[in-house]
């Protein structure tokens, strides 16, 4: 049967830059006598996964609590328990990340155009800044999911035609280890209506129009010739009258 696997929480998700990192390791079943191993990850580009390294006494203890202090960078984590003798251990929990937006890191990720929020289809550049030779970019998902492989990479750049489920946390893991500051992106369904701009103009050349119908319907009362007033005023009216309900009807379209 397969090992049962705890899971691992972290908190804050992102943080300041020396502040202090709590981990919690939860057991499905959580009774006495379980000890609790804590462990750093550390990219390995070459495997497409990470290697772990254990943490200063994190090994066999008794609290299911971890706390790490005077945290600078991005950084991931997992934990494993254990009990009995000869003791028996869980499988590693799945990683995870405290992300830091910290730009004098090692390793540095900076998006072009330089923008939290992004729209559907807009050409988007990732670069990974740093003195080394590899790397990949990762991306932790809305619903939760880890993602390694960038569908363009071009050396240390990742281009990504924009859609929604590129939303997300991205940040990139150098070939030595190293991890980049971390961005939050943002992607929005693009949307005519959405720009405020288009929406007044086309108020102010609904109340226009309405302005000059109502100057023609002024003229034709005013007009000395009835007999006109068919063939002529009419004809402006319906003329003015259909350019209006187009005109609203593009702005409803957008």
């Amino acid at each position: 049967t397969d090992k049962p696997r705890p899971v691992l929480t972290v908190s804050p998700s992102w943080l300041s830059p020396g502040a202090s990192v709590t981990l919690n390791c939860e057991v499905e079943h959580p009774s006495a006598g379980w000890s609790f191993y804590w462990y750093k990850a550390v990219p390995d580009l070459s495997e497409k996964s990470s290697s772990y390294e254990l943490l200063p006494d994190g090994s066999g203890t008794a609290q299911d609590s971890y706390i790490i202090h005077g945290q600078t960078h991005t950084a991931g984590y997992v934990c494993r328990a254990g009990r009995g003798d000869p003791e028996y251990h869980t499988d590693h929990t799945q990683p995870k990340f405290v992300w830091s937006a910290d730009v004098h890191s090692a390793a540095s990720l900076t998006v072009s155009p330089d923008r939290v929020q992004h729209f559907t289809s807009d050409s988007v550049s990732l670069t990974c800044e740093g003195n080394f030779t590899e790397w990949r970019v990762r991306k932790f998902s809305e619903d939760g999911r880890l993602y390694s492989d960038c569908r363009r990479m071009t050396g240390s750049t990742c281009n990504i035609n924009t859609s929604k489920s590129d939303t997300g946390v991205y940040w990139c893991e150098s070939g030595s280890g190293e991890f980049s500051s971390a961005v939050n992106i943002t992607v929005q369904i693009t949307g005519r209506s959405s720009s405020p701009v288009w929406l007044m103009v086309g108020l102010v050349c609904g109340v226009s129009l309405i302005i000059i119908l109502l100057l023609l319907l002024y003229r034709c009362r005013q007009s000395k010739c009835k007999s006109l007033f068919f063939s002529c005023c009419i004809r402006e009216l319906f003329t003015t009258y259909t350019l209006i309900i187009h005109t609203y009807t593009c702005i409803l379209i957008s």
